[in-house]
Parts: structure tokens; sequence; C-alpha cells
């Protein structure tokens, strides 16, 4: 059997049950503790799978229903930040936000998501891709009083996120993922050390490496970015062509809905490319004709054996049956998309 053309994945994280946590609220608490929430946060992985599956998404994730924040959450296991200790700060040049802090050296004692992702590939016959907080990204969610230096911080999380990867990859995951919004925004940065220290927290892994670069969830802060960007987002431009010299394996990019043009996809020749089908930050179903003319404008770029329909981003502060009905719209244009490759 050859490659299936068009696979469908996700960028990450899915609505959880109402029982889990609050709905249709970004990094809402949990409503279960101790081995409730254990329980819990397993019951919703496999509720997760069972809509990806269901839904025909080829690629599946856990939809990130382990972790309260893409970033914060993965930073709480590690020794030398603070916790407690809070401080304002702006994130990504666009929000204030209450941010932990660096006090010590940054160390990764424990495993964080490893039995996670072991119960995620027990769970599901189907490919599974997981997801983890890229080092610049990380360094742009904290205070930093101990290195105060970017750079230093960053090579530091990519060696911590390395170690973490090598177990996750052991676990028999077929893709890893790092989420870098941050390489939307300081290209200064991205060029002189961020996407060596992306390589530096991918090397060596046994399966798929993947980044994802997005324009953000619907949060207003996003929104009211996005309207000062203009008639083109050229971000892209920026990144990339150092993606493309990259080892990294694959590049996923919110396109659909965005002013992204989409001709920037020819930057990457060579890579597996996630082209974001799905718009997330709105509760419109996309119609799968709809998701199917996003991919068609991507495959003018990109080799059908490299194109992989996916969301713009996370779908975390949806509803539940909006996600789901998102889901489907992706699996159900990628099969009309795929279609009409047969028959050409």
């Amino acid at each position: 059997m050859g490659h299936t053309k068009l696979q469908t994945t996700i960028a990450g994280s899915l609505p959880k049950p109402a029982w889990l946590s609050e709905p249709l609220k970004l990094w809402a608490p949990w409503r279960l503790e101790g081995e409730a929430l254990d329980e819990g946060k397993r019951d919703a992985v496999r509720l997760a799978l069972r809509d990806q599956e269901t839904a025909g998404i080829d690629i599946v994730s856990d939809g990130e229903q382990t972790r309260r924040h893409f970033v914060t959450t993965f930073i709480e296991h590690l020794e030398g930040v603070d916790l407690r200790q809070r401080k304002t700060m702006r994130i990504r040049d666009r929000y204030d936000a209450e941010v932990p802090v660096v006090t010590g050296p940054v160390l990764r004692k424990n495993p964080v998501y490893v039995n996670d992702a072991r119960f995620l590939r027990s769970e599901t016959a189907c490919q599974v891709k997981f997801t983890l907080p890229g080092p610049l990204t990380m360094v742009d969610t904290l205070f930093d009083d101990y290195y105060r230096s970017r750079e230093k911080l960053t090579w530091e999380f990519a060696k911590i996120l390395n170690q973490e990867a090598r177990e996750i990859a052991a676990a028999g995951v077929d893709v890893i993922q790092f989420d870098e919004p941050a390489f939307n925004v300081f290209f200064d940065e991205v060029r002189d050390f961020g996407v060596q220290a992306l390589e530096r927290a991918a090397e060596g892994l046994a399966c798929k490496t993947a980044v994802h670069i997005c324009y953000g969830y619907g949060i207003k802060q996003n929104t009211d970015w996005k309207e000062a960007l203009g008639s083109e987002w050229r971000q892209y431009e920026k990144t990339f062509p150092l993606l493309q010299a990259s080892k990294i394996d694959q590049v996923s990019l919110e396109c659909h809905n965005s002013k992204v043009p989409i001709a920037l996809i020819e930057l990457l020749k060579g890579k597996d490319v996630l082209v974001g089908a799905i718009d997330v930050t709105t509760n419109q179903i996309e119609t799968p004709e709809e998701v199917a003319a996003t991919i068609r404008k991507a495959l003018a770029f990109v080799a059908p054996e490299k194109l992989y329909p996916c969301t713009n981003c996370g779908m975390v502060p949806l509803a539940r049956g909006v996600a789901l009905g998102k889901l489907k719209a992706l699996a159900a244009g990628a099969a009309i998309a795929r279609r009409e490759l047969q028959e050409s």
C-alpha cells in the first residue's frame, strides 16, 4: 500500500468535556482532583480520540486533554521555576499576562507527559501525534530572573525538551510537534538561535518532527493584532526559508480565512506541509467544499503526498459540537480533494 495522500491531522487541542473543566474558556482550571482528575483526563483522551476517529482524521492526537495550558503546564513540572511568584509581562508583544518566574537553573527531574504519550499510543490503532511547546515560545511565557538572557534560556529549554521528546518518541508516537507561535513575532531571534534551538529539541528523534506556527487562538488580543497586519500576512516569509533548510520534517501553518499568501508554501520545498484548512476563531463550521478549496490552492505549491490538511490552531476554546463539526468537515474536504487527484 502506497502513502495515502492528503492525510488529515489537527494542530493540537480539542475542547474538554464540561465535567473536566469549564467549557468555552482558555486555560480553565480543573473541576476534579486527585485520582478522579487522573481518571477524568484519561476518559477525556478516549473521547477526543473517538471524535477524531469517527470524523475520519488520519493522524490523531490526545487533544491536549491532560494539560491546562499548552506551554505553562510543561513548565510547571520543571525545577528552577517559581510558580507562586508571578510577574506581569508582555506575551508575544501583544498582551500582558501573569507569568511564573525563573529563579534558578531549569531542570527536568522527571518525565512530564511520557505516561500520557504511552496511554495515547495504547488507545488507538491510528497514527498518533504528540505536541510539546517549542523552546522560544516557552521563554516568551516566563519572567527570567536567573539567566537574564532569552538566548541562554532558549537553549536550556531545548535540551530539556529533547530529553522529554526522546522518551515520548520511544513510547511509539509517529509525530512530535513543537508549537512555536513566537516564531511569528521575534524574527531576529528565530534567525539568530530559534531554529537551531528547535533542531536541538528535535535531535535524534526516531519519529517525524513538526513545528506549528500560527496566528493564535481567537482571543481579542490576537484578532486585534491580525487586524493590524494589513491586507497580506507575510510573517512566514521570514521563517519558512530557515525552516526549509532545517532538519525539521513538517511545518504546520495557518491558512484558511487568513491573509497568508498561499504561494509562501513554496518556500518550504521538500518539507511536509500541514495546511490549516479550518479556522479556529469562529463557530462557523466550514463546508467540505471550502476545505477542499483551500487544499486545492495549496496543491499548486506542494506535492499531494507532502500535504496534510490540518486545523489552523488548537480548538480548545470552541464548543465541542462545533469542534466535532469542523473535524468532520476537514476529513470530508480532504476526501473530495483526494478523489479529484485520483480522477485527474
